[in-house]
C-alpha cells in the first residue's frame, strides 16, 4: 500500500498577514482555490521547486469564531534553509520574532501570524555559533 505526503493545511484569520509571513520565508502560491458556496479560500503555498511541499492557508470569509487562540495543538511546520543565521535576520528585520534562536548554528523557531510553529533547519552541518543568536534568550514557547 503507497501512501505520498499532499500538504499541511492551517487556519488562518488574516489572509494577508498569513500570506505575507510565509513569502518572508520563501514559500510561493501555487495554487488557489475560491469557493463562492462554502466562503472559504484555500491557498497553496510551497518552497520554489517544491509544489509537493504545501501549506494550505485556509480563510473563512466570514471569520472563524471557533479557530482556537493557540494553534500548538497543530505542532509545527518545518523547513530546510540554506543560511538559518541569515534568514533568522531576514525575518527579526521584518518584525519577526525569533521564539527559539539559532544559538546552536541548526534549529530556530519562530511563529506564524495565526500562531502556528514553524522550524527552521540549517542545511548540513551546523553553523559556527555567532551572536547575536549564541546569546539570545529564548522569547515566548513555541
Amino acid at each position: 500500500m503507497a501512501i505520498r505526503y499532499l500538504h499541511t493545511m492551517v487556519r488562518v484569520k488574516d489572509l494577508d498577514a498569513s500570506m505575507a509571513f510565509y513569502k518572508l520565508l520563501g514559500l510561493e502560491e501555487t495554487r488557489r482555490i475560491e469557493n463562492e458556496d462554502g466562503r472559504f479560500s484555500l491557498i497553496f503555498m510551497s518552497p520554489p521547486g517544491q509544489e509537493n511541499a504545501a501549506v494550505e492557508l485556509t480563510y473563512n470569509w466570514d471569520g472563524d469564531d471557533g479557530l482556537p487562540s493557540d494553534s500548538r495543538h497543530f505542532g509545527h511546520l518545518a523547513y530546510r534553509v540554506d543560511d538559518i543565521y541569515g534568514m533568522c535576520q531576514h525575518l527579526m528585520d521584518n518584525g519577526v520574532t525569533i521564539n527559539r534562536p539559532p544559538r546552536d548554528g541548526h534549529m530556530a523557531f519562530v511563529r506564524s501570524p495565526d500562531n502556528v510553529s514553524i522550524e527552521l533547519l540549517q542545511e548540513g552541518e551546523a553553523l559556527a555559533p555567532a551572536e547575536p543568536w549564541a546569546s539570545m534568550e529564548n522569547t515566548g514557547h513555541w
